[in-house]
């Protein structure tokens, strides 16, 4: 919450604009207020949901890095799909069950996205 409200306060100084003509500040600000109320539910809702310990693994940290890492690196030196593969690939690779067809799905739904974002929204992404 302290970071939306940095993050808030700072896209104030921008001209914010109107929904109908937005200025440069109305984005980061709608984020960060969004930002904020989930923050401010978390807070509430912890005051009446009963504490559980977390068990951390660093294992399954580890691999969620990977595939975020590894994203980047193929993306920028191979191609999209390539990175979006390896992603999810990975990532699963953290999780309690390990599906391939489940994998290709969600792969093959995410490179469905990338394609209607580069061509529907004209976005500049190496996906081939």
């Amino acid at each position: 919450m302290a970071i939306a409200l940095v993050f808030g306060s700072a896209a104030l100084t921008y001209n914010v604009g109107e929904f109908s003509r937005s200025g440069p500040g109305l984005f980061p600000l709608l984020v960060s207020c969004m930002l904020f109320v989930i923050g401010l539910i978390t807070l509430v809702r912890s005051r009446f949901v009963k504490p559980v310990p977390v068990n951390y693994n660093i294992k399954n940290i580890a691999l969620v890095l990977l595939a975020l890492c590894g994203f980047g690196v193929l993306s920028a030196h191979l191609n999209m799909i390539a990175g979006i593969l390896f992603l999810v690939f990975c990532s699963s690779a953290a999780g309690t069950s390990y599906s391939v067809v489940r994998n290709l799905k969600i792969s093959a739904g995410l490179i469905a996205i990338a394609f209607v974002f580069k061509e529907l929204l004209g976005l500049q992404l190496p996906l081939i």
